[in-house]
């Protein structure tokens, strides 16, 4: 995996910024979180007047090897059913790109069916799915930098096309299972307590969902050398590629990409939410240049954010994966954009400074 120099917005405009804000014809903070969305994209932006351009959104599809042990009440056929779905534009995630106007690009990286012939679909596809972490490594080294090499080559695209805020989806049946055992091992919290219902189990299948995966972290755990806790590079992205998907992998890697370029990235739910936190235990400046777009409703996603002391902008039950609850943020931080931009100030309001 390549290095990445992503660096912390530089502080010395943070205090103009918050003087503009608050002086502002409104009492001070009573804009609430629009104020401290502004403040994120002045300093990720280093400026005083922020742009959105070209907002785009990219889906990455894959299939896992965890899904063979039923630990998804949905089959794997669902993924490249819904990512010829999406190219048809009858998504989710379609509706709310033409709602908000975010080019989309859906990418292959590991769907277990052949979908080359599909040409609204970018295939990168790595292999048919992920091997089953239940036994072995999901993939290999060699693929996981191939993930990691898309995932850069999407951001790179879509940099090239003047974009400076990008969100991030996936397709992938069963990777609440990745998920939430990325959450366990990074964030040393129980692994029952980040384990969910998924795209809907039920009581048994939940069970069954914490055996299986309670046992995969086991047999991890015997197999390394050395002590993973210990939070070295090597260890984080050993367990990042022990257990996680193609689609998932190719989204740190954008992330990663999109920050050292010094754009916004929109996080979605569950899924994208495990994948910034890898991302930043990888290079921890990430989080800086994150914007949440919502709490899902997945079991352990609120304490995931919690890990990150970061605060998502929307609370709305959603649990659909495919980036639509970051979608559905998006005119909130249009909003905080035009507040920091259109609103007058005092002074030129002639109006009393009253505090």
């Amino acid at each position: 995996m390549k290095d990445f120099n992503i660096r912390k917005p530089d502080e010395k405009l943070r205090n103009s910024i918050r003087t503009k804000i608050d002086n502002l014809n409104k009492p001070k903070g009573s804009l609430g979180m629009l104020e401290t969305l502004a403040e994120r994209i002045c300093m990720v932006q280093q400026t005083l007047t922020p742009q959105l351009k070209c907002p785009c959104h990219i889906l990455y599809g894959g299939d896992h090897g965890i899904e063979r042990e039923g630990v998804s009440v949905s089959p794997r056929d669902v993924t490249w059913q819904q990512m010829k779905n999406f190219t048809n534009g009858g998504g989710g995630v379609n509706m709310f790109c033409r709602q908000h106007g975010f080019k989309l690009s859906i990418v292959d990286v590991g769907v277990d069916h052949d979908l080359s012939d599909n040409t609204d679909i970018i295939n990168r596809k790595i292999a048919h799915g992920t091997k089953n972490f239940l036994y072995e490594a999901a993939m290999n080294e060699e693929e996981f930098d191939k993930a990691i090499s898309v995932g850069v080559e999407m951001a790179e695209r879509c940099k090239d096309k003047g974009c400076n805020i990008i969100c991030i989806g996936e397709m992938g049946i069963a990777n609440t299972s990745p998920s939430s055992i990325w959450m366990h091992l990074f964030g040393n919290i129980p692994l029952d307590e980040c384990i969910g219902i998924g795209s809907g189990l039920n009581d048994d299948g939940v069970t069954h969902k914490r055996e299986v995966l309670r046992k995969a972290v086991e047999k991890f755990n015997e197999q390394q050398t050395t002590d993973c806790r210990q939070r070295t590079k090597d260890n984080v992205k050993t367990i990042i590629r022990h257990f996680g998907g193609f689609e998932m992998v190719a989204a740190v890697g954008t992330m990663l990409r999109a920050t050292e370029f010094g754009m916004l990235v929109m996080v979605d739910g569950f899924i994208m939410s495990a994948c910034m936190l890898a991302a930043s235990r990888l290079f921890p400046n990430v989080l800086d240049y994150a914007i949440f777009g919502h709490c899902g409703n997945e079991s352990g996603h609120r304490r995931m954010l919690e890990l990150m002391n970061v605060r998502p902008i929307l609370n709305l039950g959603m649990r659909l994966g495919e980036g639509t609850g970051a979608l559905c943020s998006y005119p909130i931080i249009e909003s905080a954009v035009k507040m920091v931009n259109e609103m007058n100030n005092f002074d030129n309001a002639h109006i009393t400074k009253y505090f």
